[in-house]
């Protein structure tokens, strides 16, 4: 089912959409791109462009802070890597944006959906 405009069905279902992917995130450390954009995409008629750009948007906001509230209580943070790794991030972010922007949304899908059957075969298969 794909939902063109957010009536309150379709708002009850992203709600738990984000409650879904922030659990993931979490436990995890999964959710925007592997949770989010995929239903985006599928059950809201999104497209890839679409779903990416509206998940960054979120990121925006300090959406993880209380779960990063818990991991650093229980001290489980390494600042200077993160630090580190979200001062090239952005920069990433910016050129991969761009990058995406200027591919049309079939080859987009593939390569989305290649990186993560990739990335899972790693997982599955990896030491």
């Amino acid at each position: 089912m794909k939902y063109k405009q957010l009536n309150m069905e379709a708002i009850f279902i992203l709600l738990t959409l984000g409650l879904v992917a922030g659990i993931l995130s979490g436990m995890v450390g999964i959710g925007g791109g592997i949770v989010i954009v995929p239903a985006l995409v599928y059950f809201f008629g999104y497209t890839q462009h679409q779903a990416q750009g509206t998940v960054l948007f979120m990121f925006l906001l300090p959406i993880g802070i209380l779960g990063v509230f818990n991991y650093y209580n229980a001290g489980h943070i390494e600042f200077k890597t993160a630090f580190i790794i979200a001062s090239t991030f952005i920069i990433g972010s910016y050129f991969g944006s761009k990058i995406s922007i200027a591919i049309d949304q079939a080859t987009l899908k593939k390569v989305f959906g290649v990186i993560l059957f990739l990335l899972s075969l790693k997982m599955i298969l990896g030491k």
